[in-house]
């Protein structure tokens, strides 16, 4: 037996609810199932567990993604608790920290963090219990404004800040991207569940959908097709930079032989989700996602290339000095002539969407909340026909010779270089004024300058001052847990890295040496500038 959850759900509860006495497969984890029957009675006993200690608990967690974590995410939602999801790969004392601001009662671990959970809890003073130790009645029709889960955002541009996770915020997004499921599909969640990303575009619409949920406890790059074939999936959601790692796999002829239709995510390159579609035969839904949704956008296939979409209602570009529109952009053989004008911050003039705050940070809500306004902190710029491109965060901004430059672009650009994984684009401070452009590169093979000299001639889109001034080789990247590069690490080492950096010269590309780096050194300390230098 089956059944749909009312239209007009608004829940979390509800959705759950909806799958009570539906015995298609609900979960899929190694080699277990279970029906969304099961699925569900483990969440109630999850939830009646929870209330046995206590009333609106706030559980930490420190986990992978395992069922236990889906069941007791379920188990609050249908008894009044708050799931707060602390990231395991920060420090014990950043841990601590989390779950003092998050208000944690209770301290729950999977297996590989339960080490790591116990000083965090002596220092908190509250129990730290095994995940799998969980484990009879939901509380009564729970509202669309209850608090359910605490997600920090990424932190890849500053101090990680709780949001607020309510049923409506679950559930609305679970509805929307549920209508492109039918209970035959299968949902595969490979990206971590204390993150939105996983939660909102994976878990959700699988129990708005009645699709199976298949499991894996972290992301990998040489299982993810392996897995499509042994569940079946016909869906999967990716964060940042996974497209990319999977398309490094070595290509097989039968790639495209798998289940697969949709891949559905964000900050996938333009490059990445062009060949990831063809190489494996699916459909790639590339949106702007953050963890407060408090913007969407509905992406446009016949847009331009690397587009978000055509600027919807009630959401403009706006100078974060003045608050006035920006004008639209003029672009020129894919080049952005008018970056100074043209770029602002993503606001949502009408309201804050899904966004319902922080969790006691007034500070944070004050710095995104501006006279009913939600100012994003992401910038942005619009061609002449309304469709909208992403130009970076408001941290990823520089200004080379006194002109502003967006990072995203030179990013994009540089992707289609032959044997490009992947690429990430920071300022770096120049010794006389204002920044210097670096990008720092994970090569397939060996980098050749000349073929990289020749390849920035060649780009229209490019011009002088978006140049890279220096390259780093790296075989990968600083990422959170959801593969979003952490820049502020990389900018803060710059040229001064074990890693091996070429440096664009009057003479061209050569390696950057020992002797050049105490030149570039000394040139600072005759500009005065020297303190930018200080790590």
């Amino acid at each position: 037996m089956t059944a749909n959850p009312p239209a007009t759900a608004n829940t979390l509860a509800a959705l759950l609810l909806a799958r009570a006495a539906d015995d298609r497969p609900g979960l899929l984890f190694e080699d277990a199932v279970w029906s969304w029957r099961a699925h569900v009675a483990a969440c109630r006993a999850t939830g009646a567990w929870l209330s046995g200690r206590g009333t609106g608990l706030h559980v930490g967690v420190l986990s992978e993604n395992v069922p236990e974590l889906v069941f007791l995410l379920g188990g609050a939602a249908l008894s009044g608790h708050v799931v707060v999801a602390l990231n395991p790969t920060r420090s014990v004392d950043e841990l601590i920290r989390d779950a003092r601001a998050t208000d944690v009662d209770l301290l729950l671990s999977d297996v590989p963090y339960e080490g790591v959970a116990r000083p965090v809890a002596e220092a908190l003073g509250v129990e730290a219990l095994p995940l799998s130790a969980v484990g009879r009645e939901p509380q009564a029709d729970p509202r669309p404004d209850d608090l359910v889960m605490l997600i920090f955002t990424s932190g890849t541009s500053g101090r990680p800040r709780a949001v607020r996770i309510t049923q409506r915020k679950i559930a609305v997004p679970g509805m929307r991207l549920g209508a492109l499921l039918t209970p035959e599909d299968v949902v595969y969640c490979s990206m971590p569940l204390f993150h939105s990303g996983a939660l909102m575009a994976a878990y959700a619409p699988a129990v708005a959908s009645g699709a199976a949920l298949a499991l894996r406890r972290r992301f990998s790059a040489s299982g993810l097709l392996p897995d499509v074939r042994r569940y079946g999936c016909t869906y999967l959601h990716y964060v940042g930079k996974a497209l990319s790692y999977v398309l490094a796999t070595p290509e097989r002829p039968d790639d495209a032989g798998n289940p697969l239709k949709i891949a559905f995510g964000n900050e996938g390159s333009a490059v990445a989700i062009r060949r990831f579609g063809e190489r494996f035969g699916c459909h790639v839904i590339d949106a702007f996602g953050s963890t407060e949704t408090a913007i969407s956008f509905t992406p446009d296939p016949s847009g331009p290339p690397g587009c978000l979409g055509r600027l919807p209602d009630g959401v403009a570009i706006l100078d974060p000095l003045t608050g006035l529109p920006c004008p639209p952009a003029r672009i020129e053989d894919g080049r952005l002539l008018n970056p100074d004008e043209a770029v602002g911050e993503l606001v949502n003039t009408a309201g804050l969407g899904l966004f319902e705050g922080y969790y006691n940070d007034p500070g944070a809500d004050a710095e995104r909340v501006r006279d009913g306004a939600f100012w994003s902190g992401d910038l942005a710029y619009r061609d002449a026909d309304g469709y909208v491109f992403f130009a970076g965060r408001g941290t990823e901004r520089l200004r080379v010779d006194g002109e502003n430059l967006a990072v995203a672009p030179i990013e994009a650009a540089l992707r289609e270089f032959g044997g490009v994984i992947e690429a990430a684009v920071y300022p770096v401070p120049d010794a006389a004024a204002g920044d210097q452009v670096m990008a720092a590169l994970v090569m397939e093979g060996a980098f050749d300058p000349d073929a990289f000299t020749a390849f920035l001639a060649s780009r229209r889109d490019l011009g002088a001052k978006s140049l890279p001034r220096y390259i780093r080789l790296s075989d990968h990247l600083p990422q959170t847990p959801s593969h979003k590069v952490i820049k502020r690490h990389l900018a803060r080492e710059g040229w001064r890295t074990g890693d091996p950096v070429w440096w664009r010269t009057p003479a061209g590309l050569r390696p950057l040496t020992d002797a050049d780096a105490k030149g570039i050194e000394e040139e600072f300390v005759r500009h005065g500038r020297q303190h930018l230098l200080e790590t």
